[in-house]
Formats: C-alpha cells, structure tokens, sequence
C-alpha cells in the first residue's frame, strides 16, 4: 500500500522531490516505490522530464482506482479503531446540466463550508457517465430506478418536478392554450434525454386527450433549450428546479400545469462498495438531509 500512496501523491503533486517531502521520504526512494508499482501493472503511470511529472493515459486510469482502495482501507481501519475519518480530498460528482442553479450552489457553499477539505470536481455535460471507468465517485440521476444501473447502489433524494412553460412573448403570439386540445400545433422544444416526442396523451375532464406538437428544436443540453424558451422559439418541459426564478420574475411561464406537470426522483447513485469513503457518505447523507420543498418552486399562471 505504501507505493500506492506514493504513486497517489506524485500524481496529485505533480513531482518526486515534493511527494517525497510530504511523507517524508528521499526522492530516490519515491522513484523506486513508483517503479515498482509500474513492474507490477507491466505499464508506465507517469510521464517524467527533468521538470515535469504527468499522468499517461493508464495511469490516469489507475490513480483514479487506486484512491478508491486508499479511502476504503482508511475507512476500514478507522471503523476498527473507532476513530472518525475527517472528509477530505477530490469528490467527483456528475449531475444534470440543471442542477447548475443559485439554489442548488447554496447547498455546494454549505457543504464547503462543513467540509472545508473536500474539492468538488464536478461534471455537468449532461452525459450519462460510467462511474466506475471514468473515475467518478458519485453521479446525481433524475429517473425511475428500473433505468438505473443494477450493478449500481441508488439512493433516492427528493422529487423533482417537471412542467410545460413557456415564455409570455410565445404565449401572446401564439394565444395561450386553455385546454390540452389548444397544444395541437404548437412548437416544442424537445429534451432528447426525455422520453417525450410530438405526440402526447394528455388528462382532460372529457379523459386521455392526444395532442400533436411541432418540434422546431431538439437537444440533449437543458441549457440550450432554457435558453431557446426564454427566446419565444416555444413551449419546452422542464424541470422547475431550473426555472423557479424565471417563473418567479415572469419570463416563462407554466402551461396547463395540472394537466402536463409530471415529476421523477433524483437520485445519488455510486458504485457498490462496502465501505464508502468519508467524503461521497457525508455528501450524500448531506443531500439526503435537504427536504424537498426547500428546492420546489411555487408555480402560478399569469392571466392573459
């Protein structure tokens, strides 16, 4: 475990002579502790110059599994010793592009400042990543749990609500729709990660009502299509978490909300293993504590 922790440290630090500083050994036993390690996988971890240290493509690789093992066997010999773990180190977390939000880097502010030694490294290209070749310690997933990953561990968070809106220059343009059978026709701004098309079956009072859209945009980036909305190109599904304040202040607004919103579970979902490291279970148990409605906006309609 020693050449791990070396190899770790070398990555993070980017030399020798500074790894070798930190746990205090010689430079030239930090080469040998790494050069074993190279002999054992039969591959290069580290690009070296005379002034430069970098990870090669197997070693970027390889660090991002080898810190797993650290963290667990810290986390082993801590529960041994009855000791507590102080979260610490890169937490890599992928999550939906609409999670980029004032509410929801409140939440990251706050758990910064309870764990002020956990860096937050996080991905929000809307790609759904595989957790455990890639090197993520975590990813946040808003769908039903028979899409997920059975070889994954999923956590249920809270409920997020999606809802038809549009913007009230669209809304003028085009008059807004008093019942599902006014959609027919109108422009869709289409999430590709979702399961919704041009054809739609709706709730009415008269029962299921089926509706034709008109797609004129598609994408898998929720920003683009926010964006897209705000605009007036026309009528989009999204999640209100996103939009609370452009509802708020009026630039989009719900549309047939009690016939179109429909909701799906965030979920934390990370790789199953028996000991989880200190930062990915505080930051989970972290998420877990928020409630729900701390997140969900209040929709209301504005007369025409």
């Amino acid at each position: 475990m020693t050449s791990l922790r070396v190899f770790c440290m070398v990555a993070d630090l980017r030399s020798f002579a500074a790894a070798a500083e930190r746990l205090d050994l010689s430079p030239a036993m930090a080469s040998k502790h790494v050069m074993h390690l190279e002999s054992r996988v039969g591959s290069r971890l580290l690009n070296r110059t005379s002034r430069h240290v970098s990870l090669t493509e197997v070693g970027a690789l390889y660090v991002a599994q080898a810190k797993q093992v650290l963290e667990g066997l810290d986390e082993v010999e801590a529960a041994i010793s009855n000791v507590t773990v102080t979260p610490r180190g890169t937490l890599r977390l992928s999550a939906p592009v609409w999670v980029a939000t004032t509410c929801f880097t409140g939440m990251l502010a706050d758990y910064h400042r309870r764990y002020p030694d956990v860096c937050l490294d996080m991905d929000l290209s809307g790609r759904k990543v595989n957790l455990v070749d890639e090197g993520f310690d975590l990813a946040l997933r808003a769908t039903a749990p028979d899409r997920l990953d059975p070889g994954l561990v999923a956590r249920p968070l809270m409920q997020i609500d999606f809802c038809l809106m549009a913007s009230p220059a669209y809304l003028r343009r085009t008059a807004r729709p008093q019942t599902a059978a006014d959609l027919n026709g109108h422009a869709l701004l289409r999430y590709s990660g979702m399961g919704v098309n041009d054809n739609l079956t709706l709730d009415s009072p008269d029962g299921p009502q089926a509706v034709t859209l008109r797609t004129v945009m598609q994408s898998e980036n929720e920003t683009m299509l926010h964006l897209a909305a705000l605009e007036g190109m026309g009528l989009v599904f999204l999640p209100t978490w996103m939009v609370q304040t452009d509802i708020a202040e009026g630039r989009l607004e719900p549309v047939l909300p009690t016939a179109l919103g429909f909701h799906t579970t965030l979920h934390a979902v990370y790789p199953s293993r028996r000991y989880l490291s200190a930062k990915v279970r505080t930051f989970i148990d972290f998420l877990a504590a928020q409630t729900a409605s701390e997140f969900q906006p209040t929709l209301s309609t504005n007369p025409a």
